[in-house]
């Protein structure tokens, strides 16, 4: 990181959670094609096209600031979907499997939750309002979508 401020982590924060949703949206097509479940297939489904706002919204939250909209690579989220990736790997058929995909779901949802609280707070301690406003808007929904 070049610049050691609040400003400096903010910025490098939400470059690192345009990448998790960039990888969510290509992991999240891949989960919904191994639910068996209907309703978790489209949950799946739902989810990654609120994902790809939240993209859109962090690309906002960056140009407003003067930035770039460029990823950062999140290593949290990476390792969270390689593990949701050995998890769909193994040989669990049905219900069994679904479970391993919403455990593996949970652990993003909680991630994220964690990730947003940190960058909506700091955005607000900066005195960036809007930003402020667009990150409480995916932090409420990723509550919603982790509960």
């Amino acid at each position: 990181m070049k610049d050691n401020t609040l400003r400096g982590l903010f910025v490098e924060q939400l470059r690192d959670l345009y990448d998790a949703e960039n990888r969510l949206v290509k992991a999240l097509p891949k989960m919904a094609k191994a639910a068996s479940s209907e309703e978790l297939r489209s949950g799946f489904e739902d989810h990654l096209e609120q994902t790809k706002g939240h993209v859109a919204r962090l690309k906002q939250v960056l140009t407003s600031l003067g930035e770039k909209a460029v990823a950062k690579k999140c290593a949290g989220i990476a390792g969270i979907v390689e593990e949701g990736d050995e998890m769909m790997d193994k040989d669990f058929a049905g219900a069994v499997k679904d479970a391993a995909l919403i455990s593996a779901a949970q652990r993003v949802e909680r991630y994220e939750i964690a990730a947003y609280g940190c960058v909506q707070a700091w955005a607000q301690v900066l005195g960036e309002g809007r930003a402020a406003e667009l990150l409480e808007k995916t932090l409420q929904e990723e509550k919603a979508t982790g509960s």
